[in-house]
């Protein structure tokens, strides 16, 4: 009983300290969080998402990922193009005179919502880093009996926060009732999404880097 808490716990803990970190998918949750737009297939699609790629990480596939770098070097220039243009568009958002408003409507259906969070979710390099590497080797390290309660633990954590980062944002939401308020958030999700396209092509080009 003990050795399953732990590796629950385990499981746990590891999945919250690498998810938690800003990046473009929690950074898209959170503004979509904040237009009350298909918030719950979103926090639904990343969590399921995690507990697949955890679970595949565990059962092996990160190490087969781990000896094909070629696959690593153009999910980073895929990946980077997808956030570069994302950027590129809360930039113009952010400089669009009828700035965005918290009301609810009139932005993205929810086909689009979903292929831009598939985007955010398995065309960045960092994800399959995190989950399926990190999480992975860690995994494989628990006892084969242990191992499915490990990944439980770890999807637990991912559809924790992905609820509260999505669902908490509407606290936010007086705040985000100024415009001014919402041209700094897409100038933040701008220049993050720049930074972090930016990253994947240097490690594309300098993977010793």
């Amino acid at each position: 009983m003990i050795n399953s808490f732990n590796a629950f716990f385990s499981g746990f803990a590891l999945s919250v300290a690498l998810i938690m970190a800003i990046g473009a998918q929690n950074l898209f949750v959170l503004r979509q969080g904040l237009r009350r737009e298909h918030v719950g297939p979103i926090v639904l699609f990343c969590a399921c998402a995690d507990a697949m790629l955890i679970a595949a990480g565990v059962g092996g596939v990160g190490a087969f990922l781990a000896a094909l770098p070629q696959l690593a070097k153009l999910l980073a220039i895929g990946g980077a193009g997808f956030l570069g243009w994302y950027g590129v568009k809360a930039l113009r958002r952010m400089a669009a005179p009828d700035a965005m408003s918290v009301s609810v409507g009139g932005g993205l259906t929810l086909e689009r919502a979903l292929a831009a969070t598939a985007g955010f979710t398995f065309l960045n390099p960092h994800v399959y880093l995190d989950t399926i590497l990190l999480m992975g080797a860690a995994g494989s390290a628990q006892p084969a009996g242990l191992r499915p309660i490990f990944v439980a633990g770890a999807a637990t954590a991912s559809f924790a926060w992905f609820a509260a980062l999505g669902y908490g944002a509407r606290i936010l939401q007086p705040l985000f009732a100024r415009p001014a308020a919402w041209r700094v958030l897409d100038a933040i999700v701008g220049v993050t999404m720049l930074t972090l396209a930016a990253s994947l092509v240097l490690r594309a080009v300098y993977p010793s880097g």
